[in-house]
């Protein structure tokens, strides 16, 4: 099988293109950088039509990510580059697109969220267009994976950000403890090789239980938690003084998102992967 992965030079895209070779997959990555397997093709998300030619699924993970910056430059990518890749596919090939939790509307959630929660009114500029990204891929027919919080070595995103919560050797978090999800990049990526077989639609993808926020964080930074009122944190998150206390770290740190996976599980999936937290 001829597997195209886009974005494969970064954190995801890198894992799943090795994940896809070591399954004995010829492996094409697409990106202006090469991948860490396999042929590379050049593709600029932001303003070029990839070549697809030969491939028998695509795997989508070129994405504009953070936290802040203009909308026009993450839509160039997460909109626009989509539509690209679409009519490029033209709906001859398998696609998996990446997708996030980010596109469901912010909490709080009081009980896990399944795939029909409402994806608007979003905070960030990358969740908005991520949302609108994904709109076209399932009006195309394809499998759109949304992980939450992805995690794992060489993590370019998470885990710096949890760093800068560390003050006198303990991470200040706003309270109190909540209960949310995870997802291993090693998780995602045994996602993305399967789901080139599922029914077209939308699949959270997870570990296999919720943490607690606390003693997740606790365990990946090796400090111990201490909580910062809600409200103060908020009113700090909204000066922009702390880089690290965005509104949309607030809402990842407080709202409590737990995924409802069940509708993965039942394609056969399951997650192998996840963090040891006692």
């Amino acid at each position: 099988m001829r597997i195209a992965v886009t974005g494969a030079s970064g954190f995801c895209g890198g894992v799943v293109a090795r994940l896809a070779a070591e399954s004995g997959a010829d492996v094409v990555c697409l990106g202006r950088r090469p991948g860490p397997v396999g042929e590379h093709v050049f593709w600029d998300a932001a303003a070029g039509t990839p070549d697809l030619a030969g491939a028998d699924v695509v795997l989508h993970l070129a994405a504009a990510v953070g936290d802040s910056g203009p909308e026009q430059e993450f839509a160039a990518v997460n909109v626009d580059g989509t539509r690209r890749l679409l009519e490029a596919v033209a709906g001859t090939t398998p696609v998996v697109w990446v997708s996030s939790a980010s596109v469901y509307r912010p909490g709080p959630y009081p009980a896990p969220v399944a795939e029909d929660h409402p994806t608007d009114g979003q905070r960030t500029a990358y969740g908005r267009t991520k949302a609108a990204g994904e709109r076209l891929a399932l009006a195309a027919g394809a499998v759109v994976l949304r992980p939450r919080a992805v995690y794992g070595e060489g993590d370019p995103h998470l885990l710096p950000r949890l760093r800068r919560v560390v003050k006198a050797g303990q991470a200040w978090l706003p309270g109190p403890d909540v209960p949310l999800s995870l997802t291993a990049v090693e998780n995602l990526a045994s996602a993305c090789l399967a789901a080139h077989r599922w029914p077209p639609g939308a699949y959270n993808i997870a570990d296999a239980t919720p943490y607690s926020r606390d003693a997740a964080v606790a365990a990946v930074l090796g400090v111990p938690v201490r909580h910062v009122p809600v409200r103060a944190a908020r009113t700090v998150a909204r000066t922009g003084l702390v880089p690290a206390l965005t509104p949309y770290a607030m809402d990842q740190l407080t709202d409590g998102l737990v995924l409802d996976t069940a509708r993965a599980h039942a394609q056969g999936w399951a997650p192998g992967a996840g963090l040891t937290t006692s």
